[in-house]
C-alpha cells in the first residue's frame, strides 16, 4: 500500500527541484501532496512518523515551497468557455471572497485570488487578472448577474448568464470547501499563507486529482493532450 501511494505521488521530473535531499523524492512527493489536499504540517509529519520517516514541520515547510518556487504554475491556455464564480471563506474570523476560474473543456483552474469584499470592482480586478496570465480574446465568460457584466464590459470581453454550464466552477468550490470543513472552521493566520494553501490545492487539483469527466485524466493531461495535436497541425 505504501509503495503504491509513494509511486502514485512520484513524478520523475521533480528530482531537479529536490536535488540534494537527504530524505527519497517519493516520500517528500507524498508528503507534499498529503498537505496540498489538506493536512496541516503536524497532520502530516505524523503521518510520515507512522510510516517510519522521521521528520520536522519545517523540513515538510521546505519541501512545498521548494515545489511551489519551481516554476510549475498551470500554462497559459487559451480556452473557449470560462466559468468565473467567488465564494466566502473565513479568515481569523473575518470574511473574504474567493474568486475563481475554470476552462469548463479541460477543467483547468485558470486562476484564483482573494479579496475583501465581492461586487463590480474585485469581479473588474479578478477578470483583468486573468487576461494577463491567458490568452482570452476568444473566450466567452459563464457568469452570474452579481458584478460580473458590468466587469466585463469594462474590459471588453464577451460573457452571458449561464447557470447550466457553470457547473465545473461550482463543484471545485464545493470540493474546496469539503476539504477546508475537514480541516479548517476558520483559518487562522495571514492572508498571504491562505493564498499559498489555495494555490497549493489548484496545483492538486489541476496536476493530481483525476476526473470522471475527463476519463480518469487530470486537467493538465487534458490540455497536453489538447496541444500536441495543434503543433503538429502547424
Amino acid at each position: 500500500m505504501l509503495a503504491d501511494l509513494l509511486s502514485e505521488s512520484y513524478e520523475t521530473d521533480l528530482e531537479e527541484s529536490w536535488e540534494n535531499e537527504r530524505t527519497a523524492t517519493p516520500v517528500r512527493a507524498f508528503a507534499v501532496r498529503l498537505h496540498q489536499t489538506g493536512c496541516s504540517l503536524r497532520e502530516t509529519t505524523t503521518i510520515l512518523a507512522e510510516l517510519g520517516v522521521q521528520r520536522s514541520h519545517g523540513a515538510v515547510w521546505n519541501w512545498v515551497h521548494r515545489l511551489a518556487d519551481s516554476g510549475r504554475d498551470p500554462p497559459e491556455a487559451q480556452p473557449k468557455r470560462v466559468a468565473v464564480d467567488e465564494t466566502a471563506v473565513k479568515i481569523n474570523g473575518e470574511w473574504s471572497w474567493l474568486y475563481a476560474a475554470i476552462d469548463t473543456e479541460t477543467k483547468l483552474i485558470l486562476d484564483v485570488a482573494l479579496f475583501g469584499r465581492h461586487g463590480t470592482d474585485p469581479a473588474a480586478a479578478f477578470l483583468h487578472r486573468l487576461t494577463e496570465k491567458h490568452d482570452l480574446s476568444d473566450a466567452e465568460f459563464l457568469v452570474d448577474q452579481f458584478g460580473y457584466r458590468t466587469a466585463l464590459a469594462r474590459l471588453g470581453l464577451s460573457g452571458q448568464v449561464n447557470y447550466t454550464d457553470r457547473n465545473p466552477i461550482e463543484k471545485w468550490f464545493h470540493t474546496l470547501k469539503m476539504r477546508i470543513d475537514r480541516f479548517h472552521n476558520s483559518w487562522v493566520g495571514s492572508r498571504s499563507s491562505v493564498r499559498e494553501w489555495l494555490e497549493q490545492f489548484m496545483h492538486y487539483y489541476n496536476h493530481q486529482r483525476p476526473h470522471q469527466a475527463l476519463d480518469g485524466k487530470t486537467p493538465i493531461e487534458k490540455v497536453q493532450n489538447w496541444i500536441v495535436p495543434i503543433k503538429q497541425i502547424y
